[in-house]
């Protein structure tokens, strides 16, 4: 323990308000049934390849449904993005960054997702499951596209959900 001031502290790390739902320490290696995602050491990969070596063959292997997939099976987000006013010379521009963006995104990590690109005429609206993912993707439009307008707004608690909305002229 620290001292500070002559006195001792509790010095102990701030838990995630959603950290327990999400990353609930399973014993063994725990496989998603819908994508194939391995959770081992408390996060979730790509595959049983990434996490199967000769120091862990002989643990055990369940099947559940990781929270990406969870949260695509309740229609819930944690990240929208509405894009108002988009030019008919920017729309496919738009789709091939979502696209290569997000490919990046879930590459590096299992659990980053795009849930749905819905397309309303000169207006869409971008969900993925993860609102870190959802800002990062916001200021990679805005700055490729040469957008005029954004503004973030974050949920009030106990929800995780960022709305930006990006807006043309």
């Amino acid at each position: 323990m620290p001292q500070m001031f002559g006195r001792k502290h509790e010095v102990s790390p701030q838990r995630s308000r959603h950290e327990g739902q999400e990353f609930s320490s399973h014993k063994g290696i725990v496989v998603c049934n819908d994508c194939g995602a391995a959770y081992f050491k408390k996060r979730w990969v790509h595959g049983l390849e990434e996490v199967k070596n000769k120091d862990n063959k002989d643990e055990p292997v369940s099947f559940s449904i990781c929270p990406a997939c969870a949260m695509i099976k309740n229609k819930q987000y944690e990240g929208r993005i509405t894009i108002k006013n988009l030019p008919e010379k920017h729309a496919k521009d738009l789709e091939d960054i979502v696209r290569g963006f997000s490919k990046r995104a879930f590459e590096r990590d299992a659990m980053h997702r795009l849930i749905e690109v819905k397309k309303e005429g000169v207006n869409w609206v971008i969900t993925t499951t993860e609102n870190e993912m959802a800002n990062k993707l916001a200021h990679h439009i805005k700055e490729s596209l040469r957008a005029v307008k954004s503004r973030t707004h974050f949920a009030p608690e106990p929800s995780d959900v960022a709305e930006i909305i990006i807006e043309f002229e």
